[in-house]
Order: structure tokens, then sequence, then C-alpha cells
């Protein structure tokens, strides 16, 4: 299933990723895919609002994962990019589909063989200004019709 949403403002993407969050099951993989600066940190910081997370977000691509721990239910926030040319195991197949909490990967296309089939994927394209285009597609039909209403 596949539902497309277009956001005015960073307000706006963060409500978004707020109401994603708040409607995704426990063990959820979410790929974020769009150029640098699309806006994909800016919607995993409203997913993190939803979980009532009070550490500040901040992409981990230096770090590669941040884990937030400190809200309702744990946040695994995953920058692959630098991974682009690794070829050994890092653990990071250990936190994916945390199956407590929601793992969000930005950049998943570098660690694809790590990702569940059942991921749900997130696409955000900049329209310029504040303006993105998010397309989620899923197989989790009880999210897409969430994010419907």
């Amino acid at each position: 299933m596949r539902i497309e949403f277009v956001t005015n403002h960073t307000s706006e993407t963060m409500s978004l990723g707020h109401k994603i969050a708040a409607n995704a099951r426990s063990g959820s993989v979410f790929c974020l895919t769009g150029d640098l600066g699309a806006g994909k940190t800016t919607l995993v910081r409203g997913m993190a609002q939803a979980l009532n997370i009070k550490t500040v977000v901040q992409s981990p691509t230096f770090n590669i994962m941040k884990i937030y721990f400190d809200g309702t239910r744990p946040l695994i926030h995953i920058d692959a990019y630098r991974l682009a040319d690794v070829d050994t195991d890092i653990g990071l197949d250990e936190y994916i589909a945390y199956e407590s909490g929601l793992t969000v990967i930005e950049w998943p296309e570098y660690i694809a063989r790590l990702l569940p089939k059942d991921s749900t994927t997130i696409e955000i394209t900049n329209l310029g200004d504040d303006t993105r285009q998010i397309i989620i597609t899923s197989v989790d039909q009880q999210l897409i019709e969430s994010l419907n209403k």
C-alpha cells in the first residue's frame, strides 16, 4: 500500500513523523530515502516526539547509530551513509527490528541485506523552500489506514 503527502513547513513534516510513530507497531522498521537536506531527520524528530523522547534528536551521520531509550518506546536511528563500502559485520542486525521499539534507517540502500522484507519505505523529496513530498509504502495496512485519517 502507498500513500502520499505534501508538507509545506518543517512543523508539518514533524507532525507527520509524530503520526507515523504514534500508529506504528513495535518492531517496525522505517527506511528513509531522500537527498541530503530533504528532511529525513526532521521526520525522525516528529517520531521521537510521539514516543515522548526528551533527548534532542540529531542525525547520527558520524556515529552511525543513536539509540533513544528515554521515551515510551525505544527509538533506534541509523544513518548507513558511511557504510557504503563496509563489508564487515558491525552488529547492526541486532538493532534492526528491535522488538520493543521503532528503527529508522537513513540511506538504507547501503545495508539492504540486513533489512526485513516488511520494512516501510518513506521517500522524501525536497520541492523547494520547506515543501516536501513524502511517499510512504508499506505492507502494514493498519499503518497506512491510520495515516489516511
